[in-house]
């Protein structure tokens, strides 16, 4: 069970078709960077998309030939279950703690069904009070945004960065340097993993 998050175009998406056999529900309409990919996917616009597409998750013969499933990404799919919520309230905390409530909720069904199971994040910098960027998945609200680390088996940043020879490097993140968030329960991945997802699962042991 996890969760990858990273800044905008450092490839969250491009990680999906490393997954074992999956299917992608996507709200974030941006599926152009592995449209060569051959990969699976459901549209959600909407919480009733996300309803259906869960009903058929652990219900139709079928999703069972998938082996993954990826939600790309919870970040957008939180804020169009705020959209919704504010548009039935006039009580602004109201819909933050209705949408906090629902994504808990949310995040919990998905995250066990008995596949392996990805969700992308957008990225999040905030302050400490010395100073120093932070950086963590992005949620809106702070309420949902401090809890959802802890659904998760395994919190990766895809950090995208120069080498010496400013050659542009992607890796995955999986142990917190003090100002990116990351987490590995089954601590068996290194510092820095090479974004493939695949690769990741087999080393956890999920292959078994």
């Amino acid at each position: 069970k996890m969760l990858v998050y990273g800044q905008a175009g450092a490839g969250k998406t491009t990680l999906i078709p490393t997954l074992p056999a999956p299917v992608i529900l996507s709200a974030e309409a941006g599926l152009l960077s592995i449209a060569g990919a051959d990969v699976s996917f459901i549209e959600i616009k909407n919480m009733d998309d996300l309803r259906e597409a869960y009903s058929w998750l652990v219900g139709s013969d079928e999703a069972k030939a998938f082996k993954s499933v990826a939600i790309d990404s919870i970040s957008e799919i939180a804020e169009v279950c705020l959209a919704h919520e504010k548009k039935i309230t006039k009580d602004g905390r109201a819909a933050y703690g209705e949408m906090n409530t629902i994504m808990a909720s949310v995040i919990r069904m998905f995250r066990d069904v008995p596949k392996h199971v990805l969700m992308t994040a957008k990225l999040d910098k905030s302050q400490d009070e010395m100073g120093r960027m932070l950086y963590s998945p992005s949620m809106p609200g702070r309420g949902i945004g401090q809890q959802v680390p802890y659904f998760f088996d395994e919190v990766l940043a895809l950090r995208v960065e120069k080498d010496a020879e400013q050659v542009t490097q992607r890796m995955l993140m999986c142990d917190s340097d003090g100002l990116w968030l990351a987490k590995d329960r089954s601590g068996k991945l290194d510092q820095w993993e090479t974004p493939d997802l695949g690769a990741v699962i087999a080393k956890i042991g999920g292959a078994k």
